[in-house]
């Protein structure tokens, strides 16, 4: 099918709640991308951080097929293999105590927040459900993280939101302003991606996790699309020195297929009981053998060649003309660009390479198996359209 095709199909069946691109991707190995048009593209999205391993990595596909050719879902009334081993897995490496798996970010995040709340009305009774979330924040499109979305565009037709849900800057001042005397939980990315990909000032959540842990007051990490490597650690929070409550991650979890992840420290442990939450389909087998199998690869060693690839791209980026500033973590990537970022997204494009954008800013989220070959003529690419 060409893309003509493809797209005519798109036009007439899909709900349009997607501004497309003008190219169909069909196959790809690592960062190279094909187009339906037999196009090449350097790929600097990996689908907005999701394919960490890039497209057709052997070892991950073969995880997936061993998997398929046992059984490929199993209703959560019963036990698990590949869930389980994943729950230990990621308990290990974080410290975490237990986990609740979900299909995306955004149910991640709901688990999270009705857990705090449940654990303040255990605790103190009613009354005690405020959820305090830093502005420019994204949490996902349920209404609940939609609500905890600290950006007005967002908040546009969907009215009534939940109500119990304050906004604050990264300031302590207005946190504690904010949060009065009955605020549950705060929530933050510690690399805000949305909103330009920003991190947070360390010495802001340093100072919020004191203050959380003398008040009570839970501190929720989202680390959807910071976490599983993408910043140099296997989550962003390990670069702050803190120790959350709870912890979210999905995108490059699985390494391309869905899965969300809540992840309980000790005082949250026990938040949630039977019946308090559910998913069908959270914790498929053939999801959580996939993300086992990332988890499982994303060593020390492979995380200090993440670092090293972060800093020779941000070194690079840094020298271009028509780049203001570089910004985020790791090989989560902002630029504040000369030009507007959307029209340097198209203009990549046309060129044969693949980048996001975040509000006035250019975003880059490569696989972190990228090569340097593939780096270097993504960059190349990048350097010539912001001239």
């Amino acid at each position: 099918m060409d893309f003509n095709e493809i797209k005519a199909l798109d036009g007439e069946y899909l709900a349009k709640t997607y501004a497309r691109y003008p190219v169909a991707l069909v196959g790809g190995k690592n960062a190279t991308l094909i187009g339906s048009n037999g196009k090449q593209y350097i790929d600097f999205g990996s689908g907005i951080a999701v394919n960490i391993f890039g497209a057709n990595d052997e070892e991950w596909k073969q995880a997936v097929i061993e998997q398929l050719g046992k059984i490929q879902h199993v209703s959560n009334y019963y036990y698990a293999e590949p869930q389980s081993r994943l729950a230990q897995m990621l308990c290990e490496r974080t410290g975490a105590k237990r986990v609740f798996f979900s299909n995306s970010g955004a149910e991640a995040n709901e688990c999270a927040l009705k857990a705090a709340r449940k654990y303040s009305f255990m605790k103190y009774g009613a009354g005690r459900n405020k959820i305090v979330s830093l502005k420019g924040s994204f949490h996902g499109r349920t209404l609940f993280t939609l609500t905890a979305t600290g950006q007005d565009e967002f908040h546009k037709y969907f009215d009534p939101f939940v109500p119990g849900v304050s906004y604050a800057s990264p300031d302590m001042a207005e946190i504690r302003k904010v949060a009065g005397t009955d605020a549950c939980a705060v929530i933050i990315e510690c690399v805000q991606g949305e909103s330009g990909v920003n991190a947070l000032p360390k010495a802001f959540v340093s100072a919020l996790e004191s203050w959380c842990k003398q008040n009570d007051v839970l501190l929720i990490c989202d680390e959807v699309q910071s976490g599983n490597g993408r910043c140099g650690t296997l989550y962003a929070y390990e670069q702050y020195g803190i120790t959350p409550d709870i912890v979210t991650t999905a995108k490059g979890l699985a390494g391309g297929l869905p899965i969300g992840a809540c992840l309980f420290f000790e005082k949250t442990e026990n938040a949630l009981g039977a019946g308090d939450h559910g998913s069908t389909f959270g914790g498929n087998p053939v999801s959580c053998a996939a993300a086992c199998n990332v988890i499982g690869r994303l060593t020390k060693e492979f995380l200090l060649e993440v670092q090293g690839k972060a800093a020779y791209m941000r070194a690079k980026l840094k020298d271009f003309d028509g780049v203001k500033e570089v910004t985020g973590l790791g090989l989560m990537i902002g630029l504040a660009v000369t030009k507007p970022a959307k029209e340097v997204a198209a203009k990549c494009l046309e060129n044969g390479l693949l980048v996001l954008t975040a509000h006035e800013r250019v975003r880059l989220v490569p696989p972190l198996t990228i090569t340097k070959t593939e780096m270097d003529e993504g960059l190349s690419i990048l350097k010539g359209v912001l001239q």
